[in-house]
Formats: structure tokens, sequence, C-alpha cells
């Protein structure tokens, strides 16, 4: 299994892939620099940048929209922290048949492609082709595991570990032999606890993060010779004896491999855990239906399956030592700010809009009601009582963001771009439209420098 794999990705060249594979690929860069910088100076991202440079490094890629260059493993490691801040970044690993699953690949696989490709001055062609290799593995490594979000392990650290070394390697230029050997090499550093929302903690970033770190590292010491086990997918101790129960299936592996380019498909609209998304959509679909005054609100009752309401995003509210991370990660919190500000943007991610008055009035007034089907789990009904009577009713079948059943527009993606810029101060708005302009040609770059110089 690992071998066929290998021997893929070693093979693949640009001509490989097809046009629509390309533009989800440009699609997803732009969404993912757009997210960093939103989250590059969010709690703790500063402090791990200087922690990385207090151990001296050598710099040789950009810490995104930081004053000096890093080495390449701590530079992806840091822009992939910056990215998972407010959980904006794409989300969903594809499946056969246009279904998907949990996932939060890209977080991983571009920090990891940009900082790789800019140590190697790799061409705009070679990143494409790398970056579109790695998410492919990874989203059928998230596919093929029978991942389940309330089994105790975090995915982010285990597909996209392996997926990004296929990146690292890549672009690398490894032999199949060493990109076996980074495989397993990587197989060694794969984990992380769904424990960190559990308890909303901010080391719900990190193993998306080490992910990127961990990758690199594993290409670079394959090259030097460094030798690991045979079969990181399928060995007797490999990814899916360890990391997957009896809902696996390891076939999609190598199921059309090379035929077929998966990835993340979902753009996500709202700065908040996708388990929020339907809710908010159905809160959405009143406010913006109707005209509420927010403090006229008598009652809201979100109804959900029984296992949301049970789970991390179905806690009742408190904004807790970390409010960027409770707030992501709540139901409630976020239904309140789509029926009080028309959107959930990282702007409210923080203990100064949570301790709104007007904000803090509307969070009391609601409730969430475990009354939904259990398949219903990406399905939402909202009601809104007001003061007056007048009652208001939503259902969310299918949340805003997949790209084959509710997409986002090109405008809207670039809005959220643009919005994301803004937010974070780091570019002109000149800046910022140059950065579009070299995306949407990535292919014809020399160097990807030509695109990672607006980030420097």
């Amino acid at each position: 299994m690992t071998d066929e794999v290998c021997s893929h990705v070693v093979a693949a060249d640009f001509s490989t892939l097809d046009d629509f594979t390309i533009t989800r690929v440009k699609t997803r860069v732009l969404d993912s620099i757009g997210v960093i910088a939103a989250g590059v100076h969010a709690p703790m991202c500063d402090e791990l940048y200087d922690l990385l440079l207090s151990y001296g490094t050598t710099p040789q890629s950009s810490a995104f929209f930081r004053k000096k260059a890093i080495d390449t493993p701590s530079a992806a490691m840091i822009n992939s922290f910056s990215m998972r801040s407010y959980d904006f970044e794409a989300i969903e690993a594809e499946n056969p048949g246009k279904k998907s699953s949990a996932a939060h690949i890209s977080g991983t696989t571009v920090p990891t492609a940009l900082a790789c490709a800019e140590r190697a001055k790799a061409s705009g062609r070679d990143f494409i082709t790398a970056l579109a290799l790695g998410d492919d593995i990874a989203a059928r490594l998230g596919a093929a595991s029978g991942f389940d979000v309330y089994g105790g392990w975090d995915n982010t650290n285990t597909i996209n570990g392996l997926g990004a070394t296929v990146i690292a390697g890549k672009l690398a230029k490894l032999s199949e032999v060493q990109l076996n050997n980074a495989l397993g090499i990587d197989l060694n550093m794969l984990g992380g606890s769904m424990d960190n929302i559990n308890f909303k903690t901010l080391s719900f970033k990190l193993p998306m993060a080490l992910a990127s770190r961990n990758a690199i590292f594993s290409a670079d010491f394959a090259a030097r010779g460094m030798t690991a086990t045979h079969d990181a997918f399928g060995g007797k101790k490999g990814y899916f004896f360890l990391f997957c129960g009896d809902a696996q299936k390891p076939e999609i592996l190598c199921q059309d491999l090379g035929k077929v380019f998966y990835g993340d498909v979902v753009i996500k609209p709202w700065s908040a855990c996708r388990a929020t998304h339907p809710s908010i959509d159905a809160c959405m679909q009143i406010v913006e239906a109707h005209d509420i005054d927010p403090e006229a609100v008598e009652k809201v009752v979100i109804h959900a399956t029984p296992r949301t309401a049970a789970g991390f995003v179905g806690q009742p509210w408190e904004i807790g030592e970390e409010p960027q991370v409770s707030g992501a990660f709540s139901i409630i919190y976020t239904a309140a700010v789509a029926i009080a500000t028309k959107a959930v943007r990282p702007e409210s991610m923080n203990r100064e809009a949570m301790e709104d008055p007007a904000l803090k009035r509307l969070i009391d007034k609601i409730e969430i009601a475990p009354t939904l089907a259990p398949d219903e789990y990406q399905t939402a009904e909202v009601d809104i009582v007001m003061a007056d009577g007048t009652q208001y009713h939503a259902r969310c079948d299918v949340p805003k963001g997949d790209i084959y059943k509710s997409a986002m527009t090109d405008e809207e993606v670039l809005d959220k771009f643009y919005k994301n810029i803004e937010f974070s101060q780091t570019l002109s708005r000149e800046d910022a439209d140059r950065v579009v302009e070299t995306v949407a040609r990535l292919e014809e770059l020399d160097d990807i420098t030509e695109l990672t110089k607006f980030m420097q």
C-alpha cells in the first residue's frame, strides 16, 4: 500500500492534474493566506514564534506577516498554528461519491507546502503538484479511517501529518525509498487528543501545527538516509492498525489513485467549529429575512441531534479561561452572535465582545433541544420567539460552504479573504490585490517567492 502511494507521488507531475483540481488548490491557498493573516496575533501565536526563535534558527522560510524568516519546519508550524486560531480554515476530507468526512487538512498542508516551496525556490507548478498530492493522500486517509470526532483522537495530526510528509518529500525530490522512509518516520509522531477541545484549551491548535513541523523533519531526515518502517499505512502496526477501528476502509487509499484528486471540500463562511454552522445558518436565514431586534427576543430554541447537543459544541455557555476557544466551539454563543451581528467572524471571538451586556442577555435566552434524528448531524432547526409573540422558524439541511452542495461563490470567497486581511491589518489593500492576482496565476510562477514575498 505505501509502495503504491510512493510510486504514484514520485512519478506525478503538473500534467497529472486536471483543471478542476488546480482551481480547487488555488481557492484553498488564497483562503488559507487570509485565515493565517486573521490569526497571526491570536492568543499564543506571538509566544510560539518567540519560542521558536529562541532556539536559534536558520532563516529559510517566511513566518508570515512577521519581520524575520525562520527555519522551514518552524515556519510551517507557526503559520499552521496561526491558521488554526479562529477555526476558520478549509475543512472536510472528500470521500468517494462527493461525500465528506470530518477533517481539517488545509491547515497543515498549505503552510507545509508554502514553507517547503519557498526554501526550495520551487515553481508554482511544482508547488501546486505537491500540494494537490498531499491533500489527496490526507483526504483518502480521512475517508478510509472511519474517523469519529467523538472517538477521542484528533486526526489533524494523523492524516494531516502523513499528507504533509508527501508534500515535503515531493518538494525535496525524494526517491520512492526515501519517501517511504519519511512516511515511516512521521508515523512515530502522529497523535492528538480531542480533550484539547473538550476542555476548551488553546492546545487544540497544536496537533495541526505539529503535523507541519514533523512532516518536514521526516522528509529532511529521510533525505539524509534515515530508515523507518516500510509500510506506514498498512503495516502490521501502521496507521490503519494504530488509529482506525472497525469502520476503516483501507481500500479507499489507493482506489482510483492518480485519476481523482481529493482535498478539503468546505470553505468556511464562519469562524467557528463546523458543528455550529447548521444552527448559525438557520439563525442567518431568519435575521436576513426579518428585521429582528435582538433586545426583543424572548426565547431561542436550537434543535440538534442528541449527540451534538451532548458534545463539545453543546456544552452550557461560559467564557472560560480561553474565550477564543470557548466561542468557536459553542452553539449557543455563535447563534447569539449570528442573531446580533448577522455574521460570525474573528471579531467576536474575544472576551470584550463576549462581555457585552446586550449579547449576554441574548445568550441567556438560548437553549439547545436534542430533538433531531441521529443521522441529521449536519442539520439544525431554530425557533425564535419574540416578546410580542411573533415566532420565526428556519431549518438548515446543508450548511454553507460545501463545494458540491452549498458552495460559496467566488465573490464570497474573495470577500472573506479581504475581510480577514482588513481584520489583521497585515497588508494594504493594494498588496492584498496583488496576492489575489498572484494566486490566480500560480502555475505561471517560476519561483513561489513571488507569492510569499507579500507575506514577509
